[in-house]
């Protein structure tokens, strides 16, 4: 079978910690959307965004706000091999990934983070 990449259903904005509380307030009270997170006191705020979800997540010392995409390979193995032929930068430094989580971090050439996942952990939620 080829490799092949598609979408992930994740979309992540990462805001910085000053703006955090009116961005959530924007998308749960002014545009109202479907509010996924769980009832725990640290739990990231997510909305229904069409077939994805947004995660709000609030980054201190940030200073604008970034979005970050979910990206989904059929061989997790062959997609690093693949993207590191092809010149992109691994950029697992960026954010700690739960263990035994199957993915990777990369940058696009305009610095857009992708999280590269395996698609038999594609409804594993981060």
């Amino acid at each position: 079978m080829d490799l092949e990449f598609e979408p992930g259903k994740n979309i992540a904005m990462k805001i910085p910690a000053h703006e955090h509380e009116s961005t959530v307030n924007f998308y749960r009270n002014i545009l109202r959307f479907k509010e996924l997170t769980g009832n725990g006191v640290n739990d990231t705020p997510k909305f229904e965004f069409g077939g994805k979800v947004l995660w709000l997540d609030s980054v201190p010392g940030l200073s604008q706000s970034e979005i970050w995409l979910e990206i989904v390979a059929s061989d997790i193995g062959r997609a690093a091999e693949h993207l590191k032929e092809q010149g992109c930068h691994r950029r697992d430094e960026i954010e700690p990934l739960p263990e035994g989580f199957k993915a990777f971090w990369i940058s696009s050439p305009s610095n857009i983070i992708h999280l590269v996942s395996s698609r038999n952990d594609k409804e594993q939620e981060l």
